[in-house]
């Protein structure tokens, strides 16, 4: 029988740490399934999740805890695969000027449809004949059954017009 786990990982980057990691899964026969990981303001931050042969669960528990130090912090936990994935996925990119609250205005219109943010990305850039800074965003997002992508569409794009950002969305 196999177990998921979700891996976080959070600490000064420096070369080596996936390839640790990996030798580590791979010494007690864990696949690596999905990973998200970036390199962020000097720090290493990561996401993944792995399966393995139940029987290795505590030896590879033991063995990722030893990798944490005082400065680079490791959390493991079971996953869930009984949640339920949702009817409908839609792919949504934000582009606007940049200023505090964003992702909080964004995230308070979709929690009013009751819709879960699967996926969310983002990052500031320069916009390259203003040189203003630009607030960009992908997003993927789980609606509830009983929630259309016109809605969605609706309500983000009322926002847009208050906030002066671009909604481009893709089923």
């Amino acid at each position: 029988m196999q177990v998921s786990l979700i891996i976080t990982i959070l600490g000064p980057d420096k070369p080596g740490l996936v390839k640790s990691l990996s030798e580590t899964l791979n010494k007690f026969g864990a696949s690596w399934t999905e990973s998200r990981m970036a390199h962020l303001a000097g720090k290493f931050a990561g996401l993944l999740q792995v399966s393995l042969p139940t029987e290795n669960l505590e030896p590879l528990t033991k063995a990722i805890n030893e990798l944490e130090t005082d400065i680079f912090k490791i959390h493991i936990e079971q996953a869930d695969l009984d949640t339920m994935k949702p009817e409908k996925i839609l792919k949504l990119e934000l582009l606007g000027q940049d200023r505090p609250g964003i992702i909080h205005d964004i995230t308070q219109q979709l929690s009013k449809l009751e819709v879960n943010i699967e996926e969310l990305e983002s990052h500031i850039r320069e916009a390259s004949m203003s040189g203003e800074i630009l607030f960009c965003a992908e997003l993927t997002l789980g609606l509830p059954v009983n929630v259309t992508t016109d809605e969605v569409q609706d309500i983000l794009e009322d926002m847009s017009d208050q906030f002066m950002i671009d909604v481009n969305f893709s089923s």
